[in-house]
C-alpha cells in the first residue's frame, strides 16, 4: 500500500517541482548558516561537523536497516559521500571566509552545467550545441561574479570563488553517480552509506586535529554557530538529501539539479536581509548563469 501510494504522489506533474521548491527553500537558506557557522568555528571546523553531525542522524537509521545495506556498492557511496557532501560542505565553507553568502548561492547555480558536463564526458550523454552555449554563458556569468564580487577586479576573490566552481563539479558528479548507479538503492539507504563512509573520518579529524571543544565552549558565538550547523546538518543535509536522491531517481540528473536554479534566489533574499551589498555585476552573473541554465533544461523540459 506504501509503494503504492508513493507512486501515485510521484505519478502527479507537480509533485517534481512543489520537491524542487522545498529543496531550494532549505538549502537557498544554507549560505547564510554557513556564514553564521564560521562566526564561532573555522571552515574547516564547520565542514566536518557538518559532516560529523550528519553521521551521528543517521546511525539509528543504519542500526535499523543494517541488514538491507548493499555493501558491496560501497565504494559508490563512498564516491557519493566524498563528492555530494564532505569536499563540498569543506569548499564552501572555506569560500565564505572572504565571499558573500549571496554570491556564494548563485555560484552555487553552476551544479546543472558541471552535471550536464559531468554526463558527457563519463555517462555516455549525448552532447547538443545548444547546451554547450548554456553552458558557456554559465561559465562567464559565474567569472563576473567572481572577478567582479567587490565591483573591480579581485583576485582573491577569484581563489575563493574557485573553491565554490569545484565543489560544484564535486556535486555534478555526485549527481550523475546515483542517477547512473544507484537507481535501485533507496535514497535512505544512500543517506547513510554515504555518510557513514565519511561520518567516521570527519569526528576522528575533529577530536584530534582541532580545537573544536574551545570554538564550541568558549567562544561568545558558540551558540548560534552551533543552532547554524545544527540545522544544516540534520535539516540542510540528511532530510533534504534523502528527499533530494528521491527526486533524483524519479526524474533524472538534469532536473534533480535545477534545483540550483531557485537556490541563488532564496539565498540573495536572505543576504540582503542580512546586510550583503549587491551590486550591478552580480544581477549580471546571476542573470547569465540562468540564462545559461534555461538554454540546458530547454531541451529536457519536453521530455519525461
Amino acid at each position: 500500500m506504501d509503494n503504492k501510494q508513493g507512486s501515485d504522489i510521484w505519478a502527479n506533474p507537480l509533485t517534481p517541482w512543489l520537491v524542487l521548491i522545498l529543496l531550494s527553500l532549505v538549502w537557498g537558506s544554507s549560505f547564510i548558516l554557513i556564514k553564521k557557522s564560521l562566526l564561532a568555528f573555522p571552515p574547516n571546523e564547520v565542514g566536518a561537523l557538518r559532516i560529523g553531525i550528519s553521521f551521528l542522524a543517521v546511525i539509528p537509521l543504519l542500526l535499523i536497516r543494517f541488514k538491507e545495506q548493499q555493501w558491496r556498492l560501497l565504494p559508490l557511496f563512498l564516491v557519493v559521500g566524498l563528492t555530494g557532501n564532505f569536499i563540498p560542505a569543506l569548499l564552501f565553507a572555506y569560500a565564505e571566509v572572504k565571499i558573500d553568502s549571496g554570491i556564494a548561492g548563485v555560484l552555487n547555480s553552476l551544479t546543472p552545467l558541471f552535471t550536464l558536463i559531468i554526463a558527457w564526458l563519463f555517462f555516455s550523454r549525448q552532447f547538443q550545441w545548444k547546451e554547450a552555449i548554456g553552458v558557456i554563458f554559465g561559465f562567464v556569468g559565474a567569472a563576473c561574479l567572481i572577478l567582479f564580487a567587490t565591483g573591480q577586479i579581485d583576485l582573491e576573490h577569484l581563489t575563493y570563488g574557485l573553491l565554490i566552481v569545484i565543489a560544484t563539479l564535486c556535486y555534478g558528479v555526485s549527481v550523475n553517480v546515483v542517477n547512473a548507479k544507484l537507481t535501485l538503492v533507496k535514497p535512505i539507504d544512500i543517506t547513510i552509506l554515504s555518510f557513514f563512509t565519511v561520518g567516521i573520518p570527519a569526528w576522528i579529524y575533529l577530536l584530534t586535529s582541532t580545537d573544536l571543544i574551545v570554538h564550541a565552549t568558549q567562544h561568545p558565538e558558540s551558540r548560534t554557530s552551533l543552532l547554524s550547523i545544527c540545522f544544516l546538518a540534520l535539516v540542510g543535509t540528511v532530510i533534504s538529501t534523502i528527499i533530494f536522491y528521491r527526486l533524483v531517481q524519479k526524474t533524472d540528473a538534469i532536473f534533480g539539479s535545477l534545483v540550483a536554479y531557485l537556490i541563488p534566489v532564496v539565498a540573495l533574499g536572505w543576504a540582503v536581509i542580512d546586510g550583503e551589498v549587491l551590486l550591478i555585476t552580480h544581477f549580471i552573473g546571476f542573470g547569465l548563469i540562468l540564462f545559461g541554465i534555461y538554454l540546458v533544461k530547454r531541451k529536457k523540459s519536453s521530455q519525461p
